[in-house]
């Protein structure tokens, strides 16, 4: 039945062979100390480099462990929202797996939900108390889109796009249905969405070092932003 287990934690994961072990292993030693009633779910997008044949592995390793294969890339947005529609969980969360948010985190996010009464919770990088270690390039370009999402869309969030986020099932599902975009917008449009409709979402300041190297492609990726901050203004009116 939906929402027996306290918290669903999903994992999004497209050719992640190097990290999704790795992940599921400190997602679920965070998830002990947290709750005796939990899942791991690995939203595993169209992979190619193995890491399919590794979250099955896990998941015949590990009870608590769901594998949710997509034979075809359907992108970060639409992967989540399969995943989400899919835990059982009355807290529901993701997390990216190359794990730059400190884990300890991770029972803020949760207590949030669980005992302060929020709809959502997020990770925010741009929040005062914050320990971020990211390139310059990245940083001027998330504090550029998220003051543009700001003064646009009218959010009151900081940091829209940090992979660490909870949700009230409940309302999670409401808001879900409603959301348009199937890619890396898909946060931005979440959490506007939610806003509009009256959920209360709660920011959390983290530590939080950047892994990996960056693909910002600064022009191109500057105006893809903007555009779809515009669509989604238009949409919302």
């Amino acid at each position: 039945m939906k929402g027996e287990i306290e918290i669903s934690v999903v994992l999004p994961a497209h050719n992640e062979a190097e990290r999704i072990a790795e992940a599921v292993k400190q997602t679920k030693q965070s998830l002990d100390k947290i709750s005796s009633s939990f899942e791991i779910l690995i939203a595993e997008d169209g992979s190619t480099d193995g890491t399919a044949e590794i979250a099955r592995r896990i998941e015949a390793e590990e009870l608590c462990v769901l594998h949710i294969h997509g034979a075809e890339r359907l992108g970060k947005g639409k992967a989540l929202s399969r995943a989400f529609t899919q835990a059982n969980g009355g807290i529901i969360a993701f997390i990216d797996v190359d794990l730059s948010t400190d884990m300890k985190h991770l029972e803020e996010l949760v207590e949030a939900i669980r005992s302060e009464g929020y709809d959502f919770a997020i990770g925010s990088r741009l929040l005062k108390g914050s320990e971020v270690t990211r390139s310059f390039k990245r940083t001027v370009m998330s504090t550029v889109y998220n003051l543009l999402v700001r003064t646009v869309l009218k959010s009151k969030i900081r940091d829209h796009q940090c992979g660490f986020k909870s949700f009230r099932r409940q309302s999670l599902l409401n808001i879900l249905e409603k959301v348009e975009d199937e890619l890396w917008f898909w946060d931005t449009e979440l959490l506007v969405r939610a806003q509009r409709k009256g959920c209360k979402v709660k920011e959390i300041p983290i530590k939080w070092d950047e892994k990996g190297d960056t693909k910002v492609e600064t022009f191109k990726d500057g105006l893809r932003m903007f555009s779809k901050i515009i669509k989604l203004y238009y949409q919302l009116r």
